[in-house]
């Protein structure tokens, strides 16, 4: 097979990549190592920024988005028994976000490339990159027993943190950068009215929380625990009993409780691999960084890298020009560190973290009374949830 652009990741940067390229006249294959119905059922992020949302614009697959995505002006803050709230759009000028899940999202974007006809290779095993370096790269896999070989112009590595793309580039010719935090989080998705009409992210001495919501009737919940802990170890009652006593009392007296359809423990790390370039290979999404999901900036930064990677490539094969791709990875990391910078500073500000002293809980306390106590500050927040510029 020859295609221009093979995109290993049937995620949603994979998807959106392919969706562009698709819709200018660049032809690309995808290969992906799991299953369609395994792609379609992952449970991840909710939170869409505007650039994200006019991008999704862009490749035309924002319909359903537009109908049934709830549009958030602001969001929440919770501790000392209180709630505070940030004005999005008041503090950026017009922007907000918008809570569209992204199991969702996939799903838009696999029935749009069903609609084009684009080819896409589910359960391909053994998937092997060869000639990374070299104008004429490769990719092999097996689909049942019959083994196949891509050729291609260019490769995509949209394949996530633990894909084979990362792991295809020599070692001595990418840095890797990380920070794991000793928590994580037990996430539980219910079919419940959510606790109120706006993501709540509550810092509390036993822990942190977040109520957050999926539509007017699914509500995805969050608390953090050991790093260790088992997801066995909690039934829902003592799930909804322990969020109870990390919120407001006024919020908690609001929360409707249910059997969990989705129950899960994610754990948290910050980890970015630069350069996100080594030859013919451009990695994509979680495949070069991790962000600690407070921010709400993982699937976020995913589309920024699309968005970059796309113009790139677009450049390289409708205008013959080189430069894009030469100045993908710098132009990508630079949006990449700030949104890790704010994902950690985001963390650091609402978790409990079991090595800090008395004078550091103390600051973090200060940093939360300041926050919602200057404007300033709050813009500061604002203007990173929301999503700085691409």
């Amino acid at each position: 097979m020859r295609t221009q652009v093979a995109i290993i990741g049937a995620g949603p940067a994979g998807l959106l990549l392919g969706q562009l390229l698709s819709r200018a006249g660049i032809d690309n294959v995808i290969v992906e190592q799991r299953s369609r119905e395994h792609v379609l059922s992952r449970i991840r992020a909710g939170v869409l920024e505007q650039g994200m949302v006019d991008l999704l614009r862009e490749a035309g697959v924002a319909g359903r988005l537009e109908r049934e995505g709830l549009v958030h002006d602001g969001v929440c803050l919770a501790f000392a028994d209180a709630l505070h709230r940030i004005d999005l759009k008041a503090l950026t000028g017009g922007k907000t976000v918008t809570v569209y899940g992204q199991t969702e999202v996939t799903h838009d974007l696999v029935e749009a490339r069903q609609a084009l006809g684009r080819p896409s290779f589910y359960e391909a095993q053994d998937v092997a990159l060869h000639a990374i370096d070299t104008d004429r790269p490769r990719v092999s896999f097996r689909i049942g027993e019959e083994a196949q070989e891509l050729q291609c112009d260019v490769i995509a590595g949209c394949d996530g943190y633990h894909g084979v793309c990362r792991r295809s580039i020599p070692e001595n010719a990418i840095t890797s950068f990380e920070r794991v935090y000793p928590f994580g989080w037990l996430g539980l998705l219910v079919d419940r009215p959510p606790a109120a009409p706006e993501l709540i992210y509550a810092h509390h001495e036993r822990g942190f929380a977040l109520c957050s919501m999926r539509s007017p009737e699914r509500s995805r919940y969050y608390i953090q625990v050991p790093q260790n802990e088992r997801v066995e170890a909690w039934s829902d009652e003592a799930f909804f009993l322990e969020l109870r006593r990390r919120l407001p009392v006024e919020i908690a007296a609001t929360l409707v409780a249910g059997p969990a359809i989705e129950k899960s423990i994610a754990p948290l790390r910050s980890f970015v691999a630069e350069p996100m370039r080594f030859g013919r290979l451009f990695l994509a999404g979680d495949a070069a960084h991790i962000v600690p999901p407070t921010g709400a900036k993982g699937l976020n930064l995913a589309a920024s890298d699309i968005r970059y990677l796309f113009d790139a490539l677009r450049e390289h094969f409708l205008d013959h020009s080189a430069a894009g791709l030469e100045s993908y990875s710098a132009r990508a990391l630079a949006r990449i560190w700030k949104a890790e910078r704010f994902s950690w500073w985001m963390t650091g500000l609402l978790h409990r973290f079991p090595e800090r002293n008395p004078f550091e809980q103390r600051m973090q306390q200060a940093e939360l009374d300041y926050l919602v106590g200057s404007p300033a500050a709050a813009a500061a927040l604002a203007e990173n949830y929301v999503g700085l510029p691409y």
